[in-house]
């Protein structure tokens, strides 16, 4: 099957082993279609607004079968772009690849409507893909109230992606609105330069009425460390009157001086291009900036999103990277989201046993952390020094660069991959 689509101008050679290239590491293309299950998502949020989303009790009905630690790692669709930053010599060219890469990890979200599942405390998710693409990924639960999840990348194209991401969201009634907190790290190795930046909120629209859309809003500020070049991102919210393109993303690339050298321009569910700005002598001596017409020539596209594979409206709107997330694979830890068997019966269109392993699920999170406040309740009493929850593979620490507390990869995993040693994690 995968010869007949190849193009008949390449030879044979090339496509036997192309082949030969598939069969090695073989990655799924399809998942059960989902079923068609009607279920009133008002008869369950009619009691619940004001509430914090993450305490409320949702059916899988509402659900697509992957955990928020493969969303996470979901942001690496486009790990090129870093991989191309990795290489620009000037460092306010790189940061504007790193721009489109920051706003390239929202293009799967225009379709993307259904929840992903909650992970459990001490859950992770792995994707090792040193082979096909030089970067493997490593997700950890490292709290569940508020949920907030550890994720650390690393590549051998040069580059380290790092980040903690705790999700608030508010349930206005008409839509619902989704803050991430936390900082995002990417470092290069061969220049040190150190790029951090936070993510925009994302508003869901019509939770009670109507076709549900998604839509980002915000500012995104990416600062380079050692250099104090900055991108400022601007996302504009949809407004039904406006006459502009939907979707909207502008940046401006500057220097520590606040003099511009690129400005971006492009949505953040299709494309994103850069244009050189050359400052033009303006009429009383001042500079002015460059006409439109001149900037056309030094436009470069920077990112285009990956056509969605056949039939995705019946797989969840997943892109061919979400498809393969939740592919069973040996080896992983035994806390992986893979083995997780709510999802999994989900994902097999078996959703009445899905939400009675959610339920018993959820119960034993709930024992396990009842008995946690009991040791502590019992050591403060005592005296004794008490641990709360320690996360296994990330450690709780201040960030030399940001001055937050956060979870910093502590090593470890991959050392214990290999060798199959996984007593130290915890039977979730």
């Amino acid at each position: 099957s995968n010869i007949s689509g190849a193009s008949s101008d390449i030879s044979l050679d090339e496509q036997y082993k192309h082949q030969l290239e598939e069969t090695k590491k073989e990655k799924r293309t399809r998942i059960p279609y989902k079923p068609n299950y009607s279920l009133n998502l008002w008869s369950i949020m009619k009691n619940c607004i004001g509430k914090e989303l993450s305490k409320i009790p949702m059916p899988v009905n509402f659900n697509e079968p992957l955990s928020m630690l493969q969303r996470l790692t979901e942001d690496l669709e486009y790990h090129e772009l870093l991989d191309r930053a990795a290489k620009c010599e000037n460092s306010l060219e790189q940061l504007c690849y790193v721009a489109a890469f920051t706003v390239s990890s929202y293009s799967t979200t225009v379709f993307r409507t259904s929840k992903p599942f909650n992970p459990l405390l001490g859950e992770t998710f792995e994707l090792d893909r040193l082979e096909e693409n030089g970067y493997r990924s490593l997700c950890e639960q490292v709290s569940h109230h508020p949920p907030a999840a550890a994720h650390h990348a690393e590549s051998k194209n040069g580059w380290t992606l790092r980040q903690e991401i705790k999700i608030t969201s508010k349930f206005r009634g008409k839509y619902l609105s989704i803050m991430p907190l936390g900082s995002i790290h990417c470092i290069f190795h061969a220049t040190g330069h150190h790029y951090t930046w936070k993510k925009v909120t994302t508003t869901v629209h019509n939770i009670i009425v109507g076709k549900l859309w998604i839509d980002q809003s915000g500012e995104i500020d990416i600062v380079n460390h050692k250099t104090g070049d900055k991108c400022n991102l601007k996302f504009v919210p949809y407004s039904y009157f406006s006459r502009d393109v939907a979707r909207k993303v502008t940046g401006e690339v500057t220097d520590p001086s606040g003099k511009v050298h690129f400005a971006l321009l492009g949505t953040w569910d299709e494309k994103m291009d850069c244009f050189k700005v050359q400052p033009v002598v303006g009429e009383n001596g001042g500079d002015a900036r460059q006409r439109g017409h001149e900037a056309e020539e030094s436009r470069v596209m920077l990112w285009k999103r990956n056509p969605l594979p056949k039939n995705a409206e019946n797989m969840y709107y997943f892109s061919e990277l979400a498809l393969t997330l939740n592919a069973w694979e040996s080896g992983t830890a035994p806390t992986d989201s893979r083995l997780r068997p709510d999802q999994r019966l989900m994902e097999n269109g078996r959703w009445d046993e899905a939400n009675a392993e959610k339920q018993r699920l959820e119960e034993k999170q709930r024992l396990s952390r009842k008995k946690r406040e009991a040791e502590a309740m019992k050591a403060t009493e005592d005296g004794t020094p008490y641990d709360p929850y320690k996360a296994l593979w990330f450690e709780r620490k201040k960030d030399p660069v940001t001055k937050e507390l956060t979870h910093i990869y502590r090593g470890g995993y991959w050392e214990c991959k290999e060798k199959q040693d996984w007593t130290s994690c915890p039977d979730i």
